[in-house]
């Protein structure tokens, strides 16, 4: 035992890693952090595993020797359901609300996510490792998931904002209109409001969706719109005289 302990043909010279999408490779070798002269008998796997746990996006980890000299790390991430923006970042969220990575490429498999526009002056503080309240991640969760088919909108898609104004509003694009859906508590406005809203907007888009530039819904019940400005008529020239 001694001997296979102390050669170096069972020193750790190779690391597959397989099964992160969001993590990149480096942050999970350098989460390793194996000795150079590592030995594969030598290696306790299973506090390996824990210091994998300690990265944000990762759900749970395996690690395994495949002998002379191979460490094999099995990693499951955490599934991200929306993409939360604030500013120029971008950070995936998962179910629980926690912000657990930052998605540096927007044209990778994150492009497919909704996309919420935290506007608000507490989101400056929202890093990786920050955890959404039970409200606002339950009313993204809703808003985010609408398709402009599910609102009877001809819009090719929706944008969603959340301000310090207004709260969650939602943009149509490329016909140009503003839904406000307001902010949302957990007891007096709760997101149990969000199914009836999305039918009055249905509602107050249906046959007249080019000519609203804002719906404001109070509630689930009552709601109103406001009609873009009806360009003013072209004043007829004045004739003028013959000489």
């Amino acid at each position: 035992m001694y001997g296979v302990a102390s050669t170096e043909a069972f020193t750790v010279q190779r690391t597959e890693v397989t099964g992160n999408t969001w993590t990149p490779d480096g942050e999970i070798r350098a989460a390793l952090a194996l000795p150079e002269d590592q030995n594969a008998f030598a290696l306790r796997t299973a506090d390996v595993a824990g210091r994998l746990l300690r990265i944000p996006a990762v759900r749970t980890a395996e690690v395994s020797v495949a002998l002379p000299d191979e460490i094999r790390v099995a990693i499951t991430e955490r599934e991200a359901l929306m993409a939360w923006k604030t500013g120029d970042r971008r950070f995936l969220v998962d179910g629980s609300g926690l912000l657990f990575a930052e998605l540096e490429d927007t044209g990778s498999a994150g492009a497919a996510l909704p996309v919420i526009d935290d506007r608000r002056a507490v989101s400056a503080s929202l890093g990786v490792g920050s955890v959404l309240d039970a409200v606002t991640l339950d009313a993204a969760l809703r808003l985010g998931a609408l398709v402009p088919a599910e609102i009877g909108s001809s819009a090719t898609s929706l944008d969603l904002r959340l301000d310090d104004t207004d709260g969650f509003v939602m943009r149509g694009r490329p016909v140009d209109w503003t839904a406000v859906f307001g902010f949302y508590t957990p007891t007096l406005r709760t997101p149990e409001l969000i199914p009836g809203q999305v039918r009055l907007l249905q509602y107050l888009l249906l046959g007249r969706e080019d000519n609203v530039l804002k719906v404001i819904l109070a509630d689930e019940r009552s709601g109103t719109y406001v009609p873009r400005a009806t360009p003013k008529p072209t004043a007829k020239p004045s004739a003028t005289p013959a000489p």
